[in-house]
Parts: structure tokens; C-alpha cells; sequence
């Protein structure tokens, strides 16, 4: 599954991706504000995710720049099945792509897909200090839950608090949450 948007190529990884991706994310700064990834991470552990199945109702995708030139990785997103049924959407950009929007704009169009995929809820949490992550999410259109609860981090091999976000996906998505973004 694909999505493409003004500035972004969203594609499912390959193993040959597996050097662009363990560059992308081998910082502690973002590996720590993700629930899954290990610190430190290795070039092993980015063969590990590259070969996860595929399902298609759970897409996962790498977010690559379209620009004039080579293709370059700024990060992941992905929706995903959580153990308790909800829908999640993930993400993560590469610390030389932050403040530049491409966050929001992989958001939406994960959100579109998991609209056309049926979910009518979809929710997403960022630790407490990670506010930047609350802001892509506010910027998406979540709105806070209220709750604040303990989330296992495997970057920082510790739990920490996480404030939880929910998004209805039903009704007219062409809201200010869905509107394209401006070439």
C-alpha cells in the first residue's frame, strides 16, 4: 500500500532500505519517545522491523521526500491493531527532517487510509515529554482523552507517562483536519 502526498512518498519498506532506515533512526532522541524501538538500536534491529509480515490492515509505511534528486528517508508511520482492539497511528522523523511538517503531513494521509480501510476510531499517544508529538497530533485534529497513563518505553527501558489522544474518523473528513496542505 502507497499514499502520496505534495511532498511525501509513503511505501512500504523493502530489506534494501534496511541502511537508510538504521541511519534515519539511530539517534536516542527519537528512539526514546517510541514505545517499540530499542536503545541503542542496531542495524540488525532495522532488518528485524523491514521483515515484519505485511497486513494490509495494519499498513506500515516508510516516509521517503519527493524532491529533484536521490530519494532520502525522513521516518515511519503506520496504523496498527493495539491488544486492547483500538487503532493506533504511529510515527517518527528523523531529527534533520523536524519542524518542517512532514509529521502532519504523513499523518493525514495515514488517517485517510485508515478511513478507507473502515476504522472508525483512531487513537495515538505521545509521552509527556515529547510535546512536539502532541502538536502534529492536535494539528491532525485529536483531541486529549484526559487520561495520562504509564506506557512501557523499549528505547528507554523504563515506563513513562504518555497522554492519550482519540480521533473519530466518521462523518466528513475534509474538515480542517483533512484539507490538503499547500504545495
Amino acid at each position: 500500500m502507497f499514499a502520496r502526498t505534495p511532498r511525501l512518498l509513503l511505501r512500504p519498506g523493502w530489506p534494501e532500505d534496511a541502511d537508510a532506515l538504521y541511519k534515519a533512526i539511530n539517534d536516542e532522541a527519537i528512539v526514546r519517545n517510541l514505545a517499540s524501538a530499542p536503545w541503542p538500536y542496531n542495524r540488525d534491529d532495522a532488518d528485524q522491523f523491514l521483515s515484519l509480515p505485511y497486513n494490509p490492515k495494519s499498513p506500515r509505511w516508510l516516509i521517503y521526500r519527493r524532491t529533484a534528486g536521490a530519494p532520502c528517508l525522513v521516518g515511519t508511520c503506520g496504523i496498527d491493531q493495539m491488544a486492547d482492539g483500538s487503532i493506533e497511528l504511529g510515527y517518527w522523523i528523523g531529527r534533520d527532517h523536524w519542524g518542517l511538517g512532514y509529521a502532519t503531513e504523513a499523518g493525514r494521509a495515514a488517517l485517510e487510509t485508515a478511513k478507507a480501510l473502515g476504522y472508525r476510531e483512531i487513537v495515538a499517544s505521545h509521552f509527556v515529554d515529547n510535546p512536539a508529538s502532541g502538536n502534529v497530533l492536535t494539528k491532525l485534529g485529536f483531541r486529549r482523552t484526559g487520561r495520562t497513563e504509564p506506557r512501557f518505553s523499549k528505547g528507554r527501558n523504563r515506563s513513562v507517562a504518555a497522554v492519550e489522544f482519540q480521533l473519530s474518523l466518521e462523518g466528513d473528513m475534509e474538515s480542517d483536519v483533512m484539507r490538503p496542505l499547500a504545495a
